[in-house]
């Protein structure tokens, strides 16, 4: 595979293959491609660090929040064109499609699909007789359903992709059912488990095709809240790149395990 010159893509160098037209980095990974990821708005959270990671990796961002971030608008005031913010409501499939609609006018692709947006309810860490159960449903519809509503709207770009695409559902240790130790987080562990299902019902839906892969992925402990006093042995900065390179690893394995850790693991549904 011969790289010829050195080229730059948004603002930043690259290496060009003359055989295949694909624009790698000198550490020999695919770059140039599009990336999206939902819930992206909270600088100190998981989602926002994997907009960073890739928009440093040269790559176009997708960063989906439900409302306005001043956060990623001083990203966009330094990464310009190579970042689109766009604005939906994943728990509502005329948002998302509406989303879907502006998108296609401004790419027409997407590689990869990073469905990170959740919710909690206010009751989460209280136990069965205490917690509102009234709750679980919003939760389930946001983080279980409406990465399927974001699959189903934004299927035309990823299948537009020149190669395969990647899927990626952030689950957690929490979704395990047969792993569950907790009395608490009820309404995330439910969703969770629910977005497993939903991933594996998408693995029989792609898999004939082999043109779009997808996963489930437990993301590791990590200070997703941005606080000193948080045990969690990961920022969210450092989980991302982990992350990142996991998924350049499994973006092709159609074969192995659905459900996995951050090193790539298998994980119990």
């Amino acid at each position: 595979m011969a790289l010829v010159g050195k080229r730059v893509a948004f603002g930043r160098p690259f290496c060009y293959n003359e055989n295949d037209g694909y624009v790698l980095s000198e550490r020999g990974m695919v770059m140039g491609r599009n990336v999206m990821v939902t819930g992206t708005g909270r600088p100190y959270a998981l989602g926002f660090n994997m907009v960073l990671r890739y928009l440093e990796a040269g790559d176009r961002v997708v960063a989906t929040v439900r409302k306005e971030s001043a956060d990623l608008e001083k990203l966009k005031e330094q990464y310009g064109d190579q970042l689109i913010i766009l604005t939906m409501d994943i728990g509502s499939s005329d948002s998302v499609n509406k989303a879907a609609e502006k998108l296609a006018g401004e790419i027409d692709h997407l590689d990869l699909l990073i469905n990170n947006a959740v919710t909690v309810s206010p009751d989460c860490d209280k136990e069965f007789f205490d917690a509102n159960l009234d709750y679980i449903a919003r939760a389930i519809d946001v983080a279980a359903v409406g990465p399927m509503r974001v699959i189903k709207a934004f299927y035309p770009l990823l299948k537009k992709s020149d190669d395969v695409s990647l899927i990626i559902n952030v689950s957690s240790e929490a979704g395990s059912i047969s792993k569950c130790y907790r009395r608490n987080m009820i309404d995330y562990g439910m969703s969770k488990a629910a977005l497993n299902m939903a991933t594996m019902n998408l693995v029989n839906t792609f898999k004939k095709e082999r043109k779009i892969n997808i996963f489930c992925i437990h993301p590791g402990w990590i200070r997703t809240n941005g606080r000193d006093d948080n045990p969690a042995p990961l920022s969210s900065y450092e989980a991302a790149g982990i992350l990142q390179g996991l998924f350049d690893k499994k973006w092709k394995d159609f074969d192995g395990p659905r459900f996995i850790t951050n090193d790539g693991n298998a994980y119990p549904f």
